[in-house]
C-alpha cells in the first residue's frame, strides 16, 4: 500500500451565518482557496457539502478556480463529517494506486441553506412546515423515526441526560474552547486564506464567562442542558487539503507537512449521534493498536459540549492533548468543512514535536470518521 501525505492545508475564517460571508456561495469560498493551493498535477478534487444547493458542487468550485476542465471533481454528502469523508476517500485511492494527487475538503455556507419542499406524492409533505410554508423544510431527514429540524440538539441533549451530565460541566467545556481558541489566534494566521480581505474567525468569545453562559437561550426549553452557549453556532467556510503519495512528493522534491497513516468510518444510534466521534476514533485506535495514550495530539469536533465532557471523563490525563487550539464550540461549525479544518487543527497542534495525531467528528444520523495522521 503506497504511502499518503498531505503537501499543504488552508481554510477560510470560520464566519457566523449571515456575516461577513452571508452572500458568499460556498463553490466561491472554495474556489478561492482552490487558487492559492499549489500543486504539480491535480488528478481530483474531492470535496464535502451538507446544505448546499445540490448537484456536484466540487465540480462547480473547481470549474470556477478556472482549474483544467480536465480534471474530475466529486461532492460528498456526510452531513457534518462530510470534509472528513472526502478526505478519506481521497486518502484510499491514492493508497490503492489510483491517484497521486488529490485535493480534497469541504465547503460550506449556512447563511445560503436553501428552503426545500418536498414533492407533493412524498407523505412527509403533510407533516412539515418551514418558515411558514407547508411542506417546506431547511433540516433533511436523518432519522426514520424524525423529521425534527432541532433533530441534532435533541440528540446530543439525550447523550447528556443519558450521561447524567450537568449544565455546569457543558458550560465549563465551552469556556475553556473559547479560551484556547483565543489563545491560538497567532498560530492559524498562516493558514487562512483571506476572502474579501476578511480573514477572522469572527465566533471566539474572548472574556466568555459562566454570567453570560447563564443567559445563552434554551432551543429546547426551560429545564433542558442544551443552550446557544454549550452547542455550536452555524457558519460559513471552507476548508482544502492537498494530498499526494510517495513517489509524487519524490518526483516533484516536496516536503510534506504530515503523513496520514489510516482511517476509519462507523456507524451509530441516529438518535444520540454525538457518541460518533468517540465511538469512531476508539474503532480507529484499535485497528492500528493503539492507545489514546500514544496520541500527540487529539482533535474531537466539539459540535456539542457533551462531547468534551465524555472525553473528559473517559480520559482525565490526556486534557492536554484535547483540542489545544479549542473547537467548534468557539470557531463554530460550517458542517461539510469541519472535518477539513479538524486535519489542519491537528496538524497545527502537533507542531514541531510532531508524533501521532488523531480526529474525528459525528455526523448526523448516527455516523463518524475519523483520520490518523503522523508528523
Amino acid at each position: 500500500m503506497k504511502k499518503v501525505f498531505v503537501l499543504d492545508a488552508r481554510r477560510t475564517a470560520i464566519v457566523t451565518a449571515n456575516g461577513k460571508f452571508k452572500s458568499i456561495a460556498p463553490e466561491v469560498l472554495g474556489a478561492q482557496i482552490l487558487r492559492r493551493l499549489r500543486a504539480e498535477r491535480i488528478d481530483e478534487i474531492i470535496l464535502g457539502n451538507a446544505v448546499g444547493t445540490g448537484g456536484n458542487i466540487a465540480r462547480l468550485t473547481s470549474l470556477l478556480a478556472d482549474l483544467d476542465p480536465a480534471i474530475p471533481a466529486a461532492t460528498v454528502d456526510m452531513q457534518c463529517a462530510s470534509g472528513a469523508a472526502s478526505i478519506a476517500i481521497a486518502f484510499a485511492k491514492i493508497r490503492a494506486g489510483l491517484a497521486d494527487c488529490i485535493i480534497a475538503g469541504g465547503i460550506e455556507s449556512a447563511s445560503l441553506q436553501p428552503l426545500r419542499i418536498y414533492h407533493r406524492n412524498d407523505p412527509r409533505r403533510a407533516q412539515s412546515t418551514a418558515n411558514g410554508i407547508d411542506g417546506a423544510y431547511y433540516t433533511a431527514q436523518f432519522s426514520p423515526d424524525s423529521l425534527s429540524p432541532t433533530v441534532m440538539l435533541e440528540g446530543a441533549e439525550r447523550v447528556a441526560r443519558a450521561e447524567n451530565i450537568s449544565k455546569f460541566e457543558l458550560d465549563e467545556w465551552a469556556i475553556e474552547s473559547h479560551r484556547r481558541a483565543a489563545q491560538a489566534r497567532p498560530l492559524l494566521v498562516d493558514s487562512i486564506i483571506p476572502i474579501d480581505g476578511w480573514a477572522v474567525d469572527n465566533g471566539i468569545r474572548d472574556r466568555l464567562d459562566r454570567r453570560l453562559l447563564d443567559r445563552a437561550p434554551l432551543p429546547l426549553g426551560e429545564g433542558t442542558l442544551t443552550s446557544a452557549g454549550n452547542a455550536c453556532r452555524i457558519n460559513d467556510g471552507a476548508a482544502l487539503a492537498v494530498l499526494a503519495s510517495e513517489e509524487f512528493v519524490e518526483r516533484h522534491g516536496l516536503n510534506p507537512i504530515a503523513e496520514i497513516l489510516s482511517a476509519a468510518t462507523l456507524g451509530g444510534d441516529p438518535q444520540q449521534s454525538p457518541r460518533g466521534a468517540m465511538s469512531t476514533a476508539d474503532f480507529l485506535l484499535q485497528k492500528n493498536n493503539l492507545r489514546w495514550e500514544d496520541l500527540n495530539a487529539i482533535e474531537l469536533n466539539e459540535a456539542f459540549a457533551v462531547i468534551d465532557v465524555m472525553f473528559e471523563r473517559a480520559h482525565p490525563t490526556l486534557v492536554e492533548r484535547y483540542n489545544r487550539l479549542g473547537g467548534a464550540l468557539a470557531y463554530g461549525h460550517p458542517y461539510g468543512a469541519s472535518g477539513a479544518i479538524l486535519l489542519l487543527h491537528l496538524i497545527k497542534a502537533l507542531g514541531a514535536k510532531g508524533g501521532l495525531g488523531l480526529m474525528s467528528i459525528a455526523g448526523a444520523g448516527g455516523v463518524g470518521q475519523a483520520l490518523l495522521i503522523k508528523i
